[in-house]
């Protein structure tokens, strides 16, 4: 039942990051083999200009096992994760580094040093992930929202962790996406808040909240991605069967949902946490080298669209 097709990092994508000059990243921790070969490989790739911020002997010790010299590679000594962290973060906010690859530190960890007030990391929006779903074979791109930080959000939640997407996609240079909001039904449901939520979101779409995109909903996910389901139960509207990014009504659905992706169709799930002043190259242990790469891809294409923003 498990799938066996081996993992892609979409050529494409890899070809659009490599039109943007490396993204000076911050590496979080990297003491193990497996996140110093993540730095790596996205430095060999022409992606990212890692700084290693971690206890020093360790990771010139494993890097050395691993055959990769860090002669060219600026190190920076921090005593455990927490150090790690603050001190990553730290560069970041001097201007010395414009993106985050978490190596091996907890989450929690990371973000709370993001989401300290004295680093000026925060921004108006709530943090949030997005995973780029890319099954080998299909040229379309699905984003699923968020299986990864926020658990049960509200409507104002959902509204920034739309926003955190919608501009993603726009960087990714699709300038009106089409978002479905997830449900258990298409029809508005007192027993199932979700469909609330849902209605809600279309509402605050209609008025402007969220510009450059299509949003419908609530959608089951049958309908979301399936023309014909749609069309046999009579529903009608621009996402159905075009769908960009399916908005999860909490982290375990879409938790469920990307890694089925995964193990049942061979998905590579790339991600990146947005919402802060940078994005934030999020990765799992279980995660293979491709995912991680397009991760650093996706960063490449956001820090470049967030420029064009600034300027």
């Amino acid at each position: 039942m498990l799938s066996t097709t081996p993992k892609e990092c979409p050529a494409r994508l890899l070809a659009q990051a490599r039109q943007h000059p490396r993204v000076t990243t911050v590496v979080i921790n990297p003491i193990n083999e497996i996140s110093l070969a993540s730095a790596r490989m996205a430095n060999e790739q022409g992606l990212i200009e890692p700084i290693l911020v971690g206890d020093i002997e360790t990771m010139r010790r494993q890097a050395e096992a691993m055959g990769w010299s860090l002669e060219q590679i600026r190190l920076v000594q921090a005593a455990d994760e927490t150090e790690a962290a603050r001190l990553g973060v730290a560069l970041v906010s001097q201007g010395e580094a414009h993106s985050i690859m978490k190596g091996h530190v907890h989450t929690d960890i990371l973000l709370r040093a993001v989401l300290n007030k004295a680093a000026g990391l925060r921004t108006n929006s709530r943090l949030s992930h997005v995973f780029y779903m890319t099954v080998p074979g299909i040229d379309k791109a699905l984003c699923i929202t968020d299986a990864v930080i926020n658990v049960q959000p509200s409507v104002l939640d959902k509204l920034h962790i739309a926003r955190n997407a919608i501009e993603f996609m726009h960087a990714l240079g699709n300038l009106e996406p089409k978002v479905a909001l997830l449900s258990g039904t298409e029809e508005v449901s007192k027993s199932m808040p979700s469909s609330q939520d849902a209605a809600e979101l279309v509402k605050l779409a209609a008025m402007g909240a969220m510009p450059g995109a299509v949003v419908e909903g609530p959608l089951a996910f049958d309908n979301a991605v399936s023309l014909e389901a749609a069309t046999i139960k009579g529903i009608k509207g621009k996402v159905p069967g075009q769908v960009d990014i399916l908005l999860v009504p909490n982290l375990e659905s879409g938790n469920f949902l990307f890694k089925q992706m995964v193990y049942f169709m061979g998905a590579t799930a790339a991600g990146l946490v947005l919402g802060a002043r940078v994005p934030i190259i999020l990765t799992s242990r279980a995660d293979p080298p491709e995912a991680r790469l397009a991760s650093c891809a996706l960063a490449s294409l956001y820090c470049a669209h967030r420029a064009v923003q600034v300027s």
